[in-house]
């Protein structure tokens, strides 16, 4: 059951200097319960009121999320922390000045305050200061928290274009600020600071290797939820990102990636499927002909600011996906998390 709007009400606003009009008119749709898309530098995201639970409601409805997953709620600053948690760890005023605004999300004690369906009923919620003008505009515009799970529906490849957005919630959402694309393309590093040692939920924009230069003991939690079961953070789910068409990773040494992924085309292409393959840099791939070859870039950078822009694109045309996994170092785990969860879990692994 979804919340049908007149019609969603698209505004271009300029992503360096958000004009205060605009951002005035959209913080007034916040504070009346009702639901904004807008752009952060990882994705776009789908923003109620963090505090009004029947407005965080909307969120789940309109992108038929299941309850048991929670959502980050964004703060324009430090400061704005305090009434949304119990403790505020040692280890955030380091972390907050060397990655807030950006990418990284805080798991910690949540407060009575914060409605139990933005937490999914855990006795913790997840927190980040978004580095975008047009967010931290939007924020600041409705002196609130916002609740914002990425502005797609459920289980889909996450949106970084307004388009993405009304492709998914058009009818759904009341506005969609247009700040253009999104400048990171995967979602926030979900950092939980409740635990001891302290381990990463979620690789994201921020890589590991920069959180273990404050924090050295620092784990890496590869979760794999199914639906149904709580999620301690966002994007946990083994079925995640996912596009329409199969996709498959293959990991392994490049040439023999290359010939596994090539057979694997052939006997695709013999079916009558239409194949596509994503490859990150320059290392060669030898496809039988008819395999429509994407780059997603030269290095990692470029491959995580496309990455949900050419799934979705290719879900339109495209069968089956064969992707080419990877190092996971640096944002490239982040890469590899996307992509193994798009492509639930099925990854050839090939010497």
């Amino acid at each position: 059951m979804t919340d049908p709007v007149s019609t969603t009400l698209l505004l271009t606003v300029d992503p360096t200097a958000p004009e205060p009009a605009t951002m005035t008119r959209a913080a007034q749709v916040i504070l009346s319960g009702g639901l904004v898309a807008f752009p952060t530098e990882t994705v776009y995201g789908l923003g109620a009121h963090a505090l009004n639970a029947e407005a965080v409601a909307r969120i789940f409805r309109a992108k038929q999320r299941p309850s048991t997953d929670p959502l980050i709620v964004h703060i324009a600053d430090l400061a704005d922390l305090p009434p949304l948690v119990d403790a505020i760890p040692p280890a955030v005023a380091d972390l907050a000045v060397r990655f807030w605004p950006g990418p990284l999300t805080l798991v910690l004690p949540r407060s009575a305050r914060v409605p139990d369906l933005v937490t999914a009923g855990q006795p913790t919620v997840a927190v980040r200061v978004p580095s975008h003008p047009v967010a931290q505009a939007l924020i600041r515009a409705a002196n609130a928290p916002i609740a914002a799970p990425s502005a797609n529906r459920f289980s889909r490849p996450s949106p970084t274009t307004a388009d993405h957005v009304l492709a998914d919630l058009a009818g759904r959402v009341d506005v969609v600020l247009d700040g253009g694309p999104a400048t990171i393309g995967v979602e926030s590093t979900i950092l939980d600071l409740t635990s001891d040692p302290p381990a990463v939920l979620r690789p994201g924009g921020v890589p590991v290797e920069a959180l273990r230069a404050l924090l050295p003991d620092l784990t890496l939690r590869t979760l794999t939820m199914t639906e149904g079961q709580t999620a301690p953070a966002p994007g946990t789910l083994l079925k995640h990102y996912s596009p329409e068409a199969e996709l498959i990773l293959f990991s392994g040494s490049p040439n023999a990636v290359s010939a596994r992924m090539a057979r694997h085309a052939a006997e695709q292409i013999a079916r009558g499927a239409a194949v596509a393959a994503l490859v990150i840099g320059h290392a060669p791939l030898d496809l039988p002909a008819g395999v429509t070859v994407v780059s997603l870039g030269a290095d990692d950078g470029e491959a995580a600011n496309r990455l949900f822009a050419v799934l979705r694109q290719l879900e339109r045309s495209t069968d089956v996906i064969l992707a080419r996994a990877p190092a996971q170092v640096g944002l490239g785990l982040a890469l590899w998390d996307r992509l193994w969860r798009a492509a639930e879990g099925r990854v050839v692994q090939v010497e």
